[in-house]
């Protein structure tokens, strides 16, 4: 039988009560979520807080916002890319948790605004995810940052960029990664594990919406065995940096995040997995229904940053 934390059963009433984003266009949904009336979240406060504007390569330059802790640094990176399954999402997204990150883990946290799909479908977000985590390399000095002690992490397609970028950094010869911190990551793009059947409907990421997302980020079929879309198709795992990844209980990704770390472990790679029971995707940005569960798995995280990885 299901088990949802009450939290997860409120955020559900609400979610429930919005149209069915995958019978929209991408530019109808994100006006809808622009118009929501704004709600006030607690706001950890940070030390510092600077705009930044990152050069992406291809003569644009994508947002940045730099969260840096109290004390004199200078201080490990955390890359943070925001969820919204490539395709929706900003700044805001993760504004609140970045704030949480920076001040429990005692990181310079930089949240990245990656440009979205279907108007920048795959490669363009993961090339934006990877010029950011390259930047924070080459500007460590002017973030109070160190260079190589970098860590990439993000939730749901956040999550998959986090696993991409350390793919290309480790076929590039770069070794500035630290580790990876994966929130619910999409590994796959198959939508056939036991927890798709399990959650394909009333649980907030139904099965339609995560093929609606999958479908505007990939420019065809090629592109969803390609190992930086589907990272559980990748031949070779061995030599990636040491994995925290959590899952939500209630999730249709639950089953591929598990699977991956799996092949983290299995490659060699110190994996850190948790599963947070009774919870629903999504929760870890959303701190109007879950501050206290983001606090928790925020305190996990900052165990294993501190202790590195556990079996």
């Amino acid at each position: 039988m299901t088990h949802l934390d009450e939290s997860a059963k409120e955020y559900l009433k609400a979610f429930t009560q919005m149209p069915a984003f995958y019978k929209m266009d991408p530019p109808s949904v994100r006006e809808m979520m622009a118009q929501a009336p704004p709600v006030e979240v607690e706001l950890a406060p940070v030390a510092n807080v600077e705009e930044r504007r990152i050069p992406v390569g291809d003569g644009e330059k994508i947002n940045a916002r730099v969260y840096t802790p109290a004390g004199e640094g200078p201080f490990p990176i955390i890359v943070y890319y925001h969820g919204g399954g490539w395709v929706l999402g900003d700044l805001e997204t993760a504004d609140a948790t970045c704030r949480l990150l920076a001040n429990h883990t005692e990181h310079v946290v930089i949240n990245v605004d990656y440009r979205l799909s279907p108007e920048h479908p795959f490669p363009t977000p993961l090339n934006d995810a990877y010029a950011a985590y390259q930047w924070a390399r080459e500007n460590s000095t002017a973030i109070n940052g160190i260079s190589n002690n970098i860590i990439v992490g993000g939730d749901s397609a956040g999550g998959n960029l986090a696993t991409a970028v350390t793919m290309k950094a480790k076929e590039d010869g770069d070794t500035g990664i630290q580790s990876q911190l994966l929130i619910y990551p999409v590994t796959d793009l198959g939508y056939d594990t036991p927890s798709y059947e399990q959650f394909q409907e009333g649980y907030g990421l139904d099965r339609e919406l995560m093929k609606w997302f999958g479908t505007h980020y990939i420019r065809g079929d090629e592109d969803r065995t390609n190992p930086y879309v589907s990272p559980l198709k990748a031949p070779e795992l061995s030599g990636l940096p040491p994995a925290f990844v959590a899952t939500a209980e209630n999730d249709v990704l639950r089953d591929e995040g598990k699977a991956y770390a799996k092949r983290l472990k299995d490659a060699g790679v110190d994996v850190t997995y948790v599963c947070e029971n009774g919870l629903v995707h999504g929760y870890f940005t959303n701190m109007i229904f879950f501050a206290d569960r983001i606090k928790k798995t925020v305190g996990r995280i900052g165990q294993f940053l501190k202790k590195g990885a556990t079996l």
